[in-house]
């Protein structure tokens, strides 16, 4: 696959609307980001379905239920395909094609007791990034926690400091 060349070519996009989820079990979903986020869904147990819908997701059809998620700067849609059923995606944070989504919080160490206390699993514990570990210096002191959503998407919670933190 052959990409632009950037430096002949700037599309400047500069803002996110959202970001897909595929899960298998939409309802299961609903309750793990309910619990997560504390908020209810905006739109929930909607469908999409046709034939031009599913030839634009490269698809020879496409019938899906799904839910939105609205945080302060970003939308979460949650997708459960019922036509075609896709197999389980092989998601780990070092395969190519993986993703994971961020949480900016103010202190992990308190949120991901209050998370455990809750149920949630993390794959280890939290960690502060050390002098020497990352760069620039500046992001020394950002704290970072993981977890898995239902269907193993990676998750993280984040409290970032210098070159990880971003200006609002």
């Amino acid at each position: 696959m052959a990409f632009p060349n950037p430096s002949t070519v700037s599309i400047g996009l500069k803002k996110a609307a959202h970001v897909g989820i595929a899960v298998s079990d939409l309802d299961r979903s609903v309750a793990f980001y309910q619990a997560l986020l504390g908020a209810e869904p905006v739109v929930r147990d909607e469908s999409m379905h046709g034939a031009g819908f599913a030839q634009s997701q490269g698809l020879p059809t496409t019938k899906l239920r799904y839910a939105t998620f609205n945080l302060d700067n970003l939308g979460i849609d949650l997708i459960q395909f019922q036509e075609p059923v896709g197999d389980a995606a092989q998601v780990a944070a070092n395969r190519p094609g993986s993703m994971h989504l961020c949480f900016h919080v103010d202190d992990v160490r308190a949120v991901y007791d209050r998370m455990s206390e809750a149920g949630f699993d993390f794959l280890g514990q939290p960690y502060t990034f050390a002098s020497g570990e990352v760069e620039p210096p500046a992001a020394v002191g950002t704290e970072v926690a993981y977890f898995n959503d239902p269907d193993g998407t990676n998750l993280e919670i984040i409290a970032p400091k210098g070159g990880f933190a971003r200006s609002e």
